[in-house]
């Protein structure tokens, strides 16, 4: 463990003889503080943690990112170029302690820049929500400095009730002999979707949700029921329509009761008590689409009803955040210490950047995955040639390992008051840090261990 440290300790030397630990702490303070002066908040909650939290904290792990990979490429390649390695290596010291105490100096540097700059984020955040009139302030500490998880209704079992209703269907009279099984699947699914999600004019929807907790909630957990809702008039902008709402145990006498005018396509918080949810922790929503709207509303399955309430403090969500956003960098200076340890330090930071940007382009990689066609081949009405399905089976895997690292969005998260669980964190530690970053290492250790380093120094 010694030798690994100090391998640990002279990343940190390279840091500083580089001089990127003053350009980056410079970089910081120029995004913490500088940006939130230069872009202003247009006085609301809302608008306050749109600059400090969602750009500044995005600005900061960019900056992070492209200055981990960097520093990993250099730190080994160009030790191995400048005939460095050759001296450490022929110490009593293992290839790995060398690969594994150069991750473990940039995890450590990376450490102490994200703490930096997320204690200075933090204080803004406090000290810029204290000067908010009384009533924002009111809202950001019940909406978005806190951590709160979602509750949504168990969604049915689609395909086991399209399967009964066939198998009633066919049990009365057969298909036609041209009749297409699957089409016919898929139209009933839909049938089945719409009852769920359509409310008609002068009906009503229920909605029982579980919150997953024994007992009502205290009486200082705020409550709130996040609702959106789409209308079956097109139109090309949001509509208006008086809805009327029931909140409560259906017999009990404390059942809130209350009509409210809401809009098309745009996500509404309504707060509520939280006495309101019964013994087993269940919240009984109703709907009513009044009879003189004339149009359905459509509540989706996916979003278009649920129940947020309070989990933990701001500040331990702060910190799990922060902690997903440290296993991230963990991944990238992994993957350029496997790029530098068998390429030459530009080859190796061109492939680490391109990575990285590539994975920052993962909504067109998606979009490419699921027309099912690179050049425009069968998504085009042509026949796909062969490079088509060798690139789209290359972005499938590509797709594939992105979400398995940003599969997670801490700063989103925080920016809507959402909880980072603990059980995200552990999922992000098992998937970023155990299975990309721990394969990625792997494979920089045995190449790293297999390199001829006298060929560098016969160049030299």
């Amino acid at each position: 463990m010694n030798r690994i440290l100090a391998i640990a300790a002279l990343t940190w030397k390279a840091a500083f003889r580089y001089r990127l630990i003053w350009v980056l702490t410079g970089l910081l303070l120029v995004t913490v503080i500088g940006l939130p002066l230069i872009i202003k908040d247009d006085g609301t909650a809302r608008g306050l943690t749109q600059i400090l939290l969602t750009y500044t904290l995005s600005f900061v792990t960019t900056i992070l990112s492209f200055a981990t990979l960097w520093l990993a490429c250099a730190t080994l390649a160009r030790d191995v170029e400048d005939c460095q390695m050759q001296m450490v290596t022929v110490k009593p010291i293992a290839r790995w302690e060398v690969w594994v105490g150069k991750w473990l100096g940039i995890m450590s540097l990376n450490a102490a820049l994200l703490s930096f700059a997320g204690l200075a984020i933090f204080a803004l955040v406090q000290w810029r929500a204290a000067k908010l009139p009384a009533e924002q302030q009111r809202i950001l500490r019940a909406e978005v400095l806190t951590a709160r998880v979602g509750a949504r209704e168990r969604p049915p079992n689609l395909d086991a009730e399209v399967e009964n209703q066939l198998k009633a269907r066919l049990a009365k009279s057969p298909l036609p002999a041209d009749a297409n099984l699957a089409e016919v699947r898929k139209q009933m699914r839909d049938q089945i979707k719409s009852l769920n999600e359509v409310i008609r004019p002068g009906y009503l929807r229920r909605w029982n949700i579980d919150l997953g907790i024994a007992g009502p909630l205290p009486k200082d957990k705020p409550l709130f029921v996040r609702v959106k809702f789409m209308s079956s008039q097109y139109s090309t902008k949001p509509l208006t329509y008086p809805t009327f709402w029931e909140f409560g145990p259906a017999e009990s006498p404390n059942r809130l009761r209350h009509s409210r005018p809401l809009t098309t396509a745009t996500f509404h918080e309504l707060p509520l008590n939280p006495n309101l949810v019964d013994a087993k922790g269940v919240l009984t929503i109703d709907c009513v689409n009044p009879a003189e709207n004339r149009d359905a509303l459509v509540f989706s399955l996916e979003e278009g009803m649920e129940v947020l309430y309070a989990e933990s403090g701001f500040a331990l969500n702060y910190v799990r955040a922060l902690l997903i956003i440290l296993l991230w960098l963990g991944f990238f200076a992994a993957l350029g210490l496997a790029a530098a340890s068998f390429m030459t330090f530009p080859v190796a930071a061109f492939f680490s950047l391109s990575m990285l940007v590539i994975g920052l382009g993962s909504t067109m990689i998606s979009t490419v995955v699921s027309e099912g066609s690179y050049l425009g081949g069968s998504a085009g009405g042509f026949a796909p040639t062969v490079l088509d399905k060798l690139m789209l089976a290359f972005f499938k895997v590509l797709l594939f390992l992105t979400k398995l690292v940003l599969d997670f969005s801490p700063i989103d998260a925080l920016s809507t008051g959402r909880s980072v669980t603990w059980v995200m964190l552990g999922q992000a530690a098992a998937q970023i840090l155990l299975l990309v970053t721990g394969v990625l290492a792997a494979f920089g250790i045995v190449v790293f261990n297999r390199r001829e380093l006298a060929t560098t120094l016969a160049r030299n």
